[in-house]
């Protein structure tokens, strides 16, 4: 039996397992370039109102550091797809680890990999599945994305090289996903060494792109930019996405040769004979097994709040047009404009934490299939102690990352501590919610938690793509992140943050309720 047997079945199974999820990613994703792609020539309708914008992005290092430079000052499209062309692909990125490391590690660490192997499945089948599966995601989103600038007036040459760039950055994902996968058997360890390696990436592209200029080819987000999508592509840029997949694809294929099924290349480090008795408490094993995730988001919290608050001042040299001016005006001014890009980020960054909380519930899903949660409860341990322990570091936790947003913005900005810390708590009830509701998909079926992120997945496009398709305003209420007040800008709303407090607790309650009275698994 060849090692490849099986690999047309077991790709066309991933597809419908992650119909969903992919429709979703793909529909915010390419809305946010048509989005993007469409409004900043009205935004900026004289060369010379787009020449000063993209001058003040070149002109703050914070920018060039988050958005990468604008290397062409005269191209509409480099000033339209600015955010786009890196920060935007590190969130792509994302969508390949999680697909990846689903098909390939999850199965393994499952047992459904050895159970499927035990048919007429090759060994290396379903590496080549997963890989295969998200090759193609990749490409198609790549050429959706591309379409999609077209649509919304940019020119043609552009849009395919910026599309044809997001499906390499995609490609190359996958590849050190699939490294990470081989290297670990903890597919929470695969997860963080892809993601580690991704933010190394974008860090060296920060590093180039705001000191030496050669650093920036080290790295695929750099390619990005030096391919100069929207000003004489430089087309063999895109040859170097290829070349660097398909050498990280053939890496993870030989990793794949030296390891025993379920096992990882790095050995896994032994825990103590006795472990401490602080770990008898179901909340406090909780803690145990989420706090390094925990720390790592803190920091990369931390470290792009503060760059965000750094951005904030600068802003009205980034709107120096007449409908820009206009806007300004009816805002109230550049101070309320700084506001309002600080109320957008906490908005963004709620939908962000959520991802967190989300993790956590679908931890506890994945403990309860694996059969963790029965050793658990085969101790003198509840079940309410045992979901109270998920919910509190979900919760607790989200809350946290809430809290060193606010801060880290504060400090960034220089002023406003109180009233930034207040907005970025306000954020609170819609994320619990989100993670409430994920947690009754939990309590229903141990393996429900999937639709916590649908749910998320529904509530992003609702507030990217609500009113750009002109969505009535019922429809739009559905996301719990429309209700809560955009502070500073505006001021706290008791009544939204009472409403949406009071359907957590329901949620809640509805769970708990379930999930005493449903078998275990």
């Amino acid at each position: 039996m060849s090692s490849l047997a099986g690999v047309r079945p077991l790709a066309w199974q991933a597809v419908r397992r992650d119909r969903l999820m992919l429709a979703l990613w793909t529909l915010a994703l390419v809305g946010v370039c048509y989005a993007s792609a469409a409004a900043t020539e009205s935004l900026y309708p004289t060369t010379a109102e787009q020449v000063r914008a993209a001058e003040a992005i070149n002109d703050s290092p914070a920018i060039v550091a988050l958005y990468g430079p604008i290397l062409d000052v005269h191209s509409l499209g480099e000033l339209a797809m600015t955010k786009l062309t890196v920060l935007y692909a590190v969130i792509l990125s994302v969508l390949f680890v999680i697909l990846v490391r689903r098909h390939t590690r999850v199965e393994e660490e499952s047992g459904r990999t050895e159970l499927v192997g035990g048919t007429a499945v090759g060994r290396d089948a379903p590496l080549v599945a997963a890989v295969v599966e998200a090759a193609v995601v990749a490409l198609g989103i790549g050429l959706l994305a591309g379409l999609a600038d077209l649509g919304g007036g940019l020119p043609v040459a552009g849009s395919l090289a910026f599309g044809a760039s997001w499906a390499g950055i995609g490609l190359v994902a996958v590849g050190v996903t699939a490294v990470a996968c081989q290297l670990s058997a903890s597919a929470r360890t695969c997860a963080a060494i892809a993601a580690g390696a991704v933010g190394v990436l974008y860090l060296l592209r920060a590093v180039g792109d705001t000191s030496a200029a050669w650093v920036s080819w080290l790295s695929p987000f750099g390619w990005s930019t030096q391919l100069r999508a929207w000003s004489g592509p430089r087309w063999w840029v895109l040859v170097l996405y290829v070349v660097l997949a398909a050498v990280l694809v053939g890496v993870a294929h030989l990793l794949r040769q030296r390891r025993d099924l379920g096992s990882g290349l790095l050995a896994a480090r032994p825990g103590p004979a006795d472990g401490s008795p602080r770990l008898g408490d179901a909340v406090a094993l909780a803690v145990r097994v989420h706090a390094p995730s925990l720390a790592v988001w803190s920091c990369a919290v931390a470290g792009l709040a503060v760059v965000f608050g750094a951005i904030a001042p600068g802003i009205g040299d980034l709107l120096d047009s007449d409908p820009a001016r206009e806007m300004i005006e009816r805002l109230g001014g550049v101070g309320v404009l700084e506001e309002t890009l600080l109320a957008a980020i906490l908005s963004i960054l709620a939908v962000v934490f959520t991802c967190f909380a989300l993790t956590v519930v679908g931890h506890g899903g994945s403990d309860e299939q694996d059969g963790r949660t029965e050793q658990v409860l085969a101790t003198a341990t509840s079940r309410s102690r045992t979901f109270a322990a998920t919910l509190v570091v979900a919760l607790g936790g989200s809350l946290w990352l809430l809290v060193v947003a606010g801060v880290g913005l504060a400090l960034g900005y220089g002023q406003d501590f109180g009233a930034l810390l207040g907005a970025a708590l306000a954020q609170a009830p819609a994320v619990w919610l989100v993670a409430a509701l994920a947690a009754l998909a939990w309590a229903w079926r141990s393996a429900g938690t999937i639709a916590g992120w649908v749910l998320l997945g529904l509530f992003l496009t609702l507030g990217q793509l609500g009113e750009l398709l002109g969505l009535p305003d019922w429809v739009l209420g559905l996301s719990p992140y429309t209700h809560v007040p955009a502070m500073p800008v505006e001021p706290f709303a008791p009544a939204p943050f009472t409403v949406l407090t009071l359907l957590t607790a329901l949620v809640l309650t509805l769970a708990w309720t379930r999930y005493r009275t449903r078998d275990i698994g």
